[in-house]
């Protein structure tokens, strides 16, 4: 346990420092790892896939389903299924076949195992970089979408050829049968698991103890629904994945203090568990290479089978991408338009370089089991081991170094973008303002006021409020950034928030000599806080 808090406080100082300096923080933290790794005298860092696979992960995809737009994703859903489902299946096979061509002592039905395990690519690097290069929403719509089910189908097949690797009698249609139940299982949990978590939890939100027994139940609820799905042979990925599409789609039922606390907690959250996987990465790279020492194992021989099938696995996603996006009859049956644009080649390329691998890679790797059902060592473990840490490790430096260049040199940025996003949020705020103001006037109309006089006057100040902040964020909206600069409100909040600080230490001042409790000078920093961090997520800071 020491040891995971110096490698998480260490990787915290080398996330802080990439994103003070404009930097790209999983590769930064995978190469410090590296280089941490080859120092003489330091211990091994051994990766629990188990704990990879039900503390880290569930948190992730929760996370990533919770912050995607279940609208979007239906929007995008062929382009989705094709690459989450049908590439990551080819991608399995292609590379399960190279590797028992490639890899010595490789029966085929490991072959495949390995095939499954660098199957599945993880979008945390490529939405890293997409976010700051500015991608368009529709392509980072597709990667984050892929990311949320290709785990789902790369881990149901590790788990039918692993079954066949251990002994275990399978079929073709079992196979099938077994990915079927996985699905159907999955897909049910999450669901009912979210609906109810999600029931109880509106309920709950009216209060401040309560809605804190609803906000635990949320940060519950990934880990209950990847374990009972498991419990009943589903998949955990996909239970995790629906329960966090429902809760997130249906967040706006709940009370806006129970959204901003659970944003804020999972954000650190995720923020936390990156800083750990990708920093293990990096240092389970001596414990990789000293058990293929032990073994006797051609290490040379091997390291040159892992780079030729880390480069089928860039070329098998940019083949597959360019093949069923221009090819005739190809584009027809699997392409990813359905009616709509078809993506340039500028786009379909640099959505063919964001195959990075992560996670669940080294996680599936490192479960698979020591020994086979008759008691013999599973063959080529520890091969499997090096070939997915080489696979990942290259896939996020050649790619995720290179990513940012390529967008940049290919230009692939939507230019209205956001102008058509200030268009609809104009829009939107103007029929909001206008239900907010015929509101009004239901409410003025059933309140029980002294006298006309001062329901008016109670009336005249709530529609000025409401009319000034919303008029001003669309005046704001509609000018150019260098006019946003200059912007007046910009200044108001720049000076309100010196006073607060202001305010602040004012009240610290009172506490320290005495003359107001500590529990009254938390009751007051909580409102000044609220109000600063309104201020930090208004339109006033566009």
């Amino acid at each position: 346990m020491g040891q995971l808090l110096v490698v998480l406080f260490c990787a915290l100082l080398v996330t802080a420092f990439a994103k003070r300096n404009n930097l790209i923080a999983p590769l930064l933290l995978v190469g410090v790892g590296l280089l941490v790794s080859l120092i003489p005298g330091l211990s091994e860092f051994v990766i629990n896939p188990d704990l990879l696979l039900t503390v880290v992960l569930p948190p992730l995809l929760y996370t990533a389903a919770l912050d995607s737009s279940l609208i979007s994703l239906k929007g995008s859903v062929r382009p989705i299924l094709q690459l989450g489902v049908v590439l990551v299946v080819v991608t399995a096979v292609i590379l399960g076949l190279l590797a028992d061509l490639l890899i010595l002592h490789l029966p085929l039905a490991a072959a495949f195992v390995l095939g499954a395990v660098l199957a599945p690519p993880d979008a945390v690097t490529a939405a890293s970089v997409g976010r700051r290069m500015a991608l368009p929403r529709r392509l980072m719509t597709v990667v984050t979408g892929e990311s949320l089910i290709n785990d789902a189908v790369a881990l149901t097949i590790y788990r039918i050829a692993l079954a066949a690797a251990l002994g275990a009698a399978t079929t073709l249609s079992g196979g099938f049968l077994i990915f079927a139940q996985a699905v159907v299982i999955g897909l049910l949990v999450g669901l009912v698991l979210a609906v109810g978590v999600r029931l109880a939890w509106e309920r709950m939100s009216g209060s401040d103890a309560a809605g804190r027994v609803g906000t635990a139940m949320s940060i519950v609820l990934p880990f209950g629904a990847y374990g009972l799905a498991e419990e009943f042979h589903g998949s955990g990925v996909l239970a995790v994945i629906a329960a966090g599409l429902h809760i997130g789609h249906h967040s706006h039922k709940l009370g806006a203090r129970e959204r901003l606390e659970v944003q804020t907690i999972w954000r650190a959250v995720n923020l936390l568990l990156e800083c750990v996987v990708f920093s293990l990465i990096g240092l389970t790279l001596r414990t990789v290479i000293a058990s293929l020492r032990d073994e006797g194992r051609d290490l040379l021989q091997l390291i040159g089978a892992s780079f030729l099938l880390l480069a089928a696995a860039i070329l098998i996603r940019m083949v597959w991408l360019f093949g069923t996006t221009y090819l005739p009859v190809v584009s027809w049956l699997l392409g990813p338009t359905n009616g709509r644009r078809r993506p340039s080649w500028r786009e379909v390329m640099v959505m063919s370089w964001t195959g990075m691998r992560g996670v669940v890679t080294l996680a599936a790797a490192g479960a698979v089991p020591l020994t086979t059902l008759d008691g013999s060592p599973f063959p080529a473990r520890d091969s499997i081991q090096l070939t997915a840490f080489v696979v990942t490790v290259g896939t996020l430096f050649v790619q995720g170094l290179t990513l940012p260049w390529l967008i940049r040199r290919l230009g692939v940025s939507d230019p209205t973008e956001e102008e058509q996003d200030a268009a609809s949020e104009i829009e939107a705020r103007r029929s909001a303002i206008n239900a907010a103001l015929r509101r009004l006037d239901v409410l003025i109309a059933q309140e029980d006021f002294p006298s006309e006089a001062e329901a008016e006057k109670v009336a005249r100040r709530l529609r000025t409020s409401v009319r000034l902040a919303g008029d001003e964020a669309i005046r704001l909206l509609g000018q150019s950034e260098s006019e946003r600069q200059e912007n007046s409100q910009r200044l108001f909040t720049r000076l309100r928030r010196q006073l607060i600080d202001a305010q602040r230490v004012e009240l610290i001042s009172w506490r320290d000599s005495g003359r107001i409790d500590d529990e009254v000078l938390r009751r007051v920093l909580r409102e000044l806080d609220l109000e600063e961090a309104a201020l930090s997520n208004s339109w006033r800071n566009r």
